[in-house]
């Protein structure tokens, strides 16, 4: 009987010890959990923060990237741009421009399949000059009479439809398709936009070169995608630049971010 007792008693005083054990070891067992949780807390929110893209990584044309790395590429984009700067232009004539033309041409670019980026074309070609140039290309997109009439456009001595922003816009999302279906590089149509796709072609060959950016091109088409890049950064970002977009812009760009977002 006495056995029994010392056993019963035994087990109850085993129990009683175990049940403090566990009892002292969940706080320390909660408390390291916490330590963990704050831990990777912690390190998660490090882990999210990233830094802010460098200009030229988020310079682009048709969302073909510039090469990063490269100096001799970073120079020229920081020369051209800064060129472009209102210190230098002292005019808000581009802003003006953009906010009447690019209602017209969006739409019409958009509906052939034309990156939205060549609606700066007409800007760089015709928006800081007028008339026609020594060559004899004319209008919003600058066309040569015989390009002109290839795409569609009357031109005569009593009609000039180089001069009808919808007409010659129309005219030139043909062109940018076909040269997309000779070049298929978006840098490489601007270029040969700029020089025709004739001696794009060549130029290509005798280089064995398909990179814009890294070919050897004549000073004008040379810094022609550089010139679009930069047209497009000061009408997006007008105050890094000096500018003061008119209302009218600010609209269009508004109502372009809303797309988007839709």
């Amino acid at each position: 009987m006495i056995k029994k007792h010392i056993i019963t008693c035994t087990v109850i005083i085993s129990l009683l010890v175990m049940a403090k054990v566990f009892a002292y070891n969940m706080p320390q067992a909660t408390k390291n959990l916490s330590k963990e949780e704050k831990t990777t807390t912690k390190d998660t929110t490090v882990t999210s923060i990233e830094k802010p893209l460098s200009l030229m990584a988020r310079l682009s044309f048709a969302e073909e990237t510039l090469p990063l790395g490269d100096a001799k590429v970073e120079r020229k984009m920081k020369k051209i741009l800064a060129e472009f700067n209102f210190d230098n232009l002292q005019t808000n004539r581009l802003h003006r421009k953009a906010a009447e033309w690019f209602p017209v041409i969006e739409p019409i670019l958009a509906a052939y399949g034309i990156p939205e980026d060549f609606k700066y074309v007409p800007l760089v070609e015709s928006g800081l000059k007028s008339g026609v140039s020594p060559k004899g290309a004319a209008g919003f997109w600058q066309f040569m009479p015989a390009t002109a009439r290839t795409y569609g456009l009357k031109v005569n001595s009593k009609v000039d439809e180089r001069k009808n922003l919808r007409k010659s816009t129309i005219a030139a999302a043909k062109y940018i398709k076909e040269l997309y279906g000779i070049f298929d590089s978006w840098t490489l149509v601007a270029a040969a936009y700029n020089v025709g796709d004739g001696h794009m072609r060549r130029q290509i060959d005798k280089q064995n070169q398909d990179n814009y950016f890294k070919m050897k091109l004549n000073h004008e088409t040379g810094g022609y995608v550089y010139k679009l890049i930069s047209m497009k950064e000061i009408v997006e970002d007008p105050v890094r630049h000096g500018y003061t977009a008119p209302r009218g812009l600010l609209a269009v760009n508004e109502s372009n971010t809303q797309s988007s977002i839709n």
